[in-house]
């Protein structure tokens, strides 16, 4: 399918299309014509794409990580492991942000940004 139609069909523009190409998350044929030729389960793909996007994977790792799936004899549990690491890092940063928070929260009314507030 050419470009416009799996862009009609996923709800991506073309562009974005375009820029997964260059990024190697989507292969593309060039026909003879010079169009750009997509294989009908890149319309998969890109669902897998955007659903783990909004899940807070990165390109990169949806990039590593589809090739990995896409090898892996029982895909359900190579899920499971990726999204318990990503639910790990989730909680680092979750920590992370309530130090930050209370930082903020001591320097409140201090009238500098050095200094935190006696409370």
């Amino acid at each position: 399918m050419r470009i416009g139609e799996l862009a009609a069909r996923t709800g991506l523009s073309k562009d974005t299309i375009r820029f997964y190409e260059k990024n190697g998350l989507v292969a593309g044929e060039r026909l003879a014509n010079g169009y750009r030729d997509f294989a009908p389960e890149t319309v998969s793909w890109l669902q897998y794409v955007r659903t783990a996007q909004t899940l807070g994977f990165t390109l990169a790792e949806i990039a590593r990580t589809g090739e990995q799936l896409r090898d892996a004899p029982d895909s359900a549990a190579a899920l499971s492991k990726m999204f318990e690491e990503k639910l790990r890092v989730v909680d680092e940063r979750m920590a992370e942000l309530a130090v930050l928070r209370e930082e903020l929260d001591a320097r409140v009314g201090s009238g500098c940004p050095l200094r935190a507030t006696a409370r």
